[in-house]
């Protein structure tokens, strides 16, 4: 009977993997997420540590992409799983069912999808159901790194919080279940342990959260098993048409120094080619995402003359787009809205303000969406006839109106 059962697994060792992942994922996230289909690895990929049925992700994308007919921009959503989709609704890229129904629009989330909140590993997931879905409607949804990527991923958990240790717990738990069930099949590789190498105490932490702060090492640390799935598919830096979006800014050194190359080297890093920490460009006040120069909300300290310069070196782009810093008016522009912000403080971890995105279009320029009320009737500028839109008014203050998502 043990010959048999060896002989049927050697047989279907690709769908006891996919079950196993599926019931995983279903476990942690509460999401049903069959695996994409494996695209052919480049030849340079490095060999996943921890692989599963899920260690082909979709082929990241370019970094630059032309000018879609819909263009939607989302802030910041430090773990709050709950103000994510009043955004995304906000565009109607989703409905009441969280389902997507954004068509063709291309999404860009510049970034911080984790710390502050208890809600990151249920955000990966979803973004990554909205993907698949957004795929096959002839839309894109991007995902970009923020600081607070990058300080997770090199092991910072300076601004982590207890519910999201205990996500990560709960992550880990079911994680070692799922390759204690792969290990019950013989025609299947013996996973690799996540959590070798890990600590099993940290100084300076209360014991009773050891094994979230375990699971979070093991799982977000260079080529982790949720940093390769999914941290590895965000860009850095992302031109759509006559847009660069970046987290925090973009100053001329680091265009010079290539855009497609620091996407490049950042996702190296995050696939565990290049050791612990991210690239130079990624630390200090200077670096892309910790930037500062054109988010300061008095608009008279903007470095417009810099992001001018930085704007004349990427042909065609007219503005940047960018969060990292809290705009307690909303979303807003400065230097003639040559540079736009974003980052709304949304998430109840981080200001909960309440949520706004920004929409490009071919036929209505910049617009805001948002679900505040205070700033229906603010403002001078004409509003766009069409309910629930507002335009970017020049410096500083923006014309909203509200809309019931």
């Amino acid at each position: 009977m043990e010959e048999t059962s060896a002989s049927i697994c050697i047989d279907i060792p690709n769908l006891l993997s996919t079950f196993v992942d599926t019931f995983v994922d279903f476990s942690v996230s509460g999401l049903f997420l069959l695996p994409p289909s494996p695209p052919p690895p480049p030849p340079s990929a490095p060999a996943p540590e921890f692989p599963n049925s899920h260690s082909h992700p979709l082929p990241p994308f370019p970094t630059r992409l032309p000018s879609p007919s819909r263009l939607i921009a989302i802030g910041d959503l430090h773990g709050d799983l709950e103000k994510s989709k009043q955004a995304l609704r906000l565009a109607g890229l989703i409905d009441a069912s969280d389902r997507y129904t954004g068509g063709s629009a291309t999404v860009v989330q510049v970034g911080d999808v984790l710390d502050r909140g208890g809600d990151e590993l249920k955000i990966l997931y979803f973004l990554e159901k909205l993907k698949r879905e957004a795929a096959r409607s002839g839309g894109r949804i991007i995902t970009m790194n923020g600081n607070h990527e990058i300080m997770n991923i090199e092991g910072d958990f300076r601004f982590i919080t207890e519910t999201a240790l205990d996500e990560f717990r709960v992550w880990g738990e079911w994680f070692v279940v799922g390759n204690k069930m792969k290990n019950l099949c013989h025609g299947l590789k013996t996973p690799r342990d996540p959590f070798e190498g890990v600590p099993k105490s940290f100084r300076g932490v209360r014991k009773e959260l050891f094994d979230g702060f375990r699971a979070r090492v093991a799982a977000l640390r260079p080529n982790g098993p949720i940093s390769r799935r999914f941290l590895s598919q965000n860009v850095t830096v992302l031109v759509v048409g006559d847009s660069i979006f970046v987290h925090g800014g973009l100053l001329p050194h680091h265009v010079s120094y290539g855009l497609e190359k620091i996407n490049e080297e950042v996702r190296n890093w995050i696939n565990g080619s290049t050791g612990r920490f991210s690239p130079a460009y990624c630390h200090g006040r200077d670096a892309l995402v910790w930037l500062r120069k054109f988010s300061d909300e008095v608009a008279k300290n903007c470095d417009c003359s810099t992001l001018e310069h930085v704007l004349s070196t990427v042909p065609g782009v007219k503005r940047m787009v960018m969060g990292h810093t809290i705009q307690a008016v909303g979303i807003n522009g400065v230097c003639e809205n040559r540079a736009i912000r974003i980052d709304v403080g949304m998430s109840k971890g981080c200001g909960d303000g309440l949520p706004e995105v920004l929409e490009i279009s071919e036929n209505s320029g910049l617009r805001i969406l948002t679900s505040n009320p205070l700033y229906q009737n603010k403002g001078n500028a004409d509003v766009g006839k069409e309910e629930g839109y507002g335009l970017l008014l020049p410096e500083h203050r923006p014309k909203q109106v509200e809309v019931k998502a």
